[in-house]
């Protein structure tokens, strides 16, 4: 058996590393001016990530002072992880920790398959128009503010006057105090989360779901598969990059859930059951002043969030899917 030996063409110049750099910025410029008008496009998404995420994270360094903004950034002292210290030992970190956690898995288990399956359920409707109209309905609520879903169930759920409550009192059933009561608070919570997000959140999985082959689908039909197996064996296998990628996605905001609809929900009757770190770093940071613990706090969630995204595309790519990068 022969065996090839190849050699370098010496009539091809060497490069040095300089010569080799400089040519590899050239082709990069070149591509830039190729494509001048996709990079236009996307500079304004670039620009607001630089101006209001990435610089930002300057302020972070607070977190680890005792700012007094007389003092200013440069001229706070210098406390280290007092901050985290603090936050760790408090018995409330327990607190917030457990009621976060609750929210988080509310809207893993419960809110993040409901997009799914109304997503091929809206794939199986054949009417144009019905199925049209079916979507129109469920996106308008997530144009609405919080405030203005809050206050419509306040309209729903409130003791006196409420539609639900004068409905069981006219059955003869005891009124019962939905938003004051901490049994309630987090069905409410997930519930309006649901009423919210769930039609908007089913636009990428349509999308993706049109993507689908049509020669799977018609190869599982000629095999005997009804909608149910077509649906099973050939849709969701195919959207499955993309439920990886948003699970990871919602996996990185686990202590990100969102300041304003739980503060809409919160009372001195439910705090126990409904505070959380976003609630609370408005608490501490902006109404008692205290801005370095606050910042510590907030960094302490961008942290988890960080380590959580990067556990779960390791594990996805583990198990042979693409996963986030």
């Amino acid at each position: 058996m022969e065996t090839v030996v190849k050699t370098e063409d010496s009539s091809l110049p060497v490069l040095s590393a300089k010569q080799e750099r400089i040519i590899r910025r050239k082709q990069i410029w070149a591509g830039i001016k190729t494509n001048k008008i996709l990079y236009l496009m996307i500079l304004p998404g670039i620009l607001y990530f630089v101006i209001f995420k990435y610089l930002p994270m300057a302020g972070l360094v607070i977190a680890f002072q005792d700012y007094q903004p007389y003092l200013g950034v440069l001229e706070s002292p210098w406390v280290g992880m007092k901050h985290f210290v603090r936050l760790f030992t408090e018995p409330t970190f327990y607190m917030l920790l457990k009621n976060t956690l609750i929210l988080f898995g509310l809207n893993i288990f419960i809110f993040f398959p409901l997009p799914i399956i109304l997503s091929l359920m809206l794939n199986e409707v054949r009417n144009r128009y019905f199925k049209a109209g079916i979507q129109t309905l469920i996106y308008i609520p997530h144009f609405m503010s919080w405030v203005i879903i809050v206050s419509i169930s306040y309209v729903f759920l409130n003791v006196d006057g409420g539609i639900i409550n004068e409905l069981l009192a006219s059955l003869g059933f005891n009124k019962i105090s939905f938003l004051t009561s901490p049994d309630w608070t987090r069905t409410i919570y997930i519930g309006q989360v649901i009423w919210k997000e769930l039609g908007w959140s089913t636009i990428i999985y349509l999308a993706a779901i049109t993507a689908v082959d049509t020669q799977l689908y018609e190869a599982a039909e000629m095999d005997g598969a009804g909608r149910l197996r077509k649906t099973w064996h050939v849709t969701l296998p195919a959207i499955r990059p993309v439920i990886i990628v948003l699970l990871i996605l919602k996996i990185g905001s686990t202590l990100d859930l969102g300041f304003e609809h739980v503060y809409l929900l919160l009372n001195s009757l439910n705090r126990q059951v409904a505070e959380i770190f976003d609630t609370y770093i408005y608490t501490a940071g902006l109404r008692n002043g205290q801005l370095s613990f606050s910042t510590a706090v907030g960094l302490f969630k961008g942290l988890v969030g960080l380590v959580l995204v990067i556990m779960a595309n390791k594990l996805a790519k583990k198990f042979g899917e693409d996963g986030v990068y």
